[in-house]
């Protein structure tokens, strides 16, 4: 009588993936509902990220590392512009591309655009229709019928990244399109991202929260220096605007605003480093940085 064979292992799969779409398609939310903790910045403005960020999903069987972009849209300036091409770059490199759809819009141009980008790259495309906790199981149907007459998609995963639901088996589809590979990242990795740039990012999401619509585009910070001193971590950061009127928004009356920034950046900065910090903040004025190929530079664009 013949021994009874064990089946084959499965391989080990590590690769990239990333989540594409319109400006708040709710990629960056989704991204840090799976990785489960705040690597990408959330902010209900359009064109929130602007750094690519990486962030490392460890399972025993595989390392899914998402690629965390900027959304496509129609430039208007030089950031734009390289915000775009930062996009399309990282499209070129990853493995498995989720475009995220929201539920509880219509199907509309961006999308079919995005679509028609996808279309001419070699990655895996999976549409996930985002943000179903909005809408009711009718609405949910005829969206991903919407969905499912756009292109062609490899799958089609409906999620919540608020309520998780679906969140894992988003997980799951996107680690089966993965090439069988050795492990790219240590096991205590969670993101490639230098600090000061993960600091940064916390300090403009807090200036992004309730400043007018005009704004969001026209923030940057840099952060300066982070001295550890002791048991606190003393942090000096700049926060860019383009004009002096809105140099006084981010203030605010008797410089209040800028206050409750910093009070709320330092709050998110020290769950993330996990010490005590000092953050010492400044507003400067530089004429139309989106705009000037120098400035860009040097706020790291």
């Amino acid at each position: 009588m013949s021994a009874v064979r064990d089946p084959e292992p499965r391989p080990y799969r590590a690769g990239f993936g990333c989540f594409v779409g319109r400006p708040n398609a709710g990629k960056s939310t989704l991204t840090n509902a799976i990785v489960g903790t705040k690597i990408a910045i959330t902010s209900n403005k359009p064109q929130t990220t602007r750094h690519v960020i990486r962030a490392v999903l460890h399972r025993p069987e595989s390392q899914l590392v998402l690629v965390d972009t900027p959304g496509l849209h129609r430039p208007r300036t030089l950031l734009g512009e390289r915000l775009n091409d930062l996009v399309r770059s990282t499209w070129t490199e990853v493995d498995v591309i989720g475009l995220c759809i929201p539920a509880d819009e219509p199907v509309g141009r961006g999308d079919r655009f995005i679509t028609g980008e996808l279309a001419e790259l070699k990655a895996t495309v999976l549409a996930v229709v985002t943000k179903t906790d909005l809408v009711d199981k009718r609405r949910l149907a005829e969206q991903l019928l919407a969905v499912s007459q756009m292109g062609e998609f490899a799958e089609i995963v409906p999620v919540s990244a608020v309520s998780g639901h679906q969140v894992d088996t988003l997980v799951d589809v996107m680690t089966k399109y993965l090439p069988a590979s050795p492990q790219l990242y240590p096991d205590d990795m969670l993101t490639d991202d230098p600090e000061q740039v993960m600091v940064a990012e916390l300090i403009r999401e807090a200036a992004l929260e309730g400043v007018r619509d005009e704004l969001p585009h026209s923030i940057a910070v840099v952060v300066e220096e982070m001295i550890p001193e002791g048991q606190v971590m003393k942090i000096y950061a700049d926060l860019y605007v383009e004009r002096p009127s809105q140099k006084a928004i981010v203030l605010g009356h008797k410089a209040s605003r800028l206050k409750e920034v910093g009070t709320n950046a330092r709050r998110q900065i020290e769950e993330l480093l996990g010490s005590r910090v000092y953050l010492d903040l400044h507003v400067r004025v530089a004429k139309d940085w989106q705009r000037d190929p120098r400035q860009l530079r040097k706020l790291g664009f």
